[in-house]
C-alpha cells in the first residue's frame, strides 16, 4: 500500500470525507511524524508500534568498485519497532496462509 492507496481507502471508508480531506488528513499526520523524528522525539503508536532516531557513529567504510576506504561521517537515522499486536497479527496471517498453501 502507497500514499494514495491509503488516501482512497480513508476516502471510501468514511463517506463524509472527501479525496481532499483524506490527502489532508494523511499529509497532517505523515508531516507531524516526520517533524517529531526530526526533532529527536520518539512516536508510539499503541499495538502498531514505535518510532525513533538512532545515532551512528562516524565510520571507515568501503567503496565497493575500487575498494578504497571512505569516511562515513555520524548520523541520525529513523528506526521501527513493531509493536506486539501488529507483530502477532502479521504471524497469524502468515500461518494461515501457509496451511492453506499446504492443503
Amino acid at each position: 500500500m502507497n500514499r494514495s492507496d491509503l488516501i482512497q481507502l480513508l476516502a471510501n471508508r468514511f463517506s463524509q470525507l472527501t479525496q481532499k480531506d483524506a490527502d489532508a488528513a494523511v499529509s497532517t499526520i505523515l508531516d507531524t511524524m516526520n517533524n517529531a523524528l526530526a526533532r529527536g522525539h520518539r512516536i508510539e503508536i499503541r499495538g502498531f508500534g514505535s518510532f525513533n532516531v538512532i545515532h551512528r557513529a562516524p565510520r571507515l567504510g568501503r567503496n565497493p568498485r575500487s575498494g578504497a576506504a571512505v569516511d562515513i561521517p555520524k548520523k541520525r537515522v529513523p528506526h521501527f519497532k513493531v509493536g506486539k499486536a501488529l507483530r502477532e497479527a502479521v504471524d497469524s496471517s502468515t500461518k494461515n496462509v501457509d496451511q492453506g498453501q499446504s492443503k
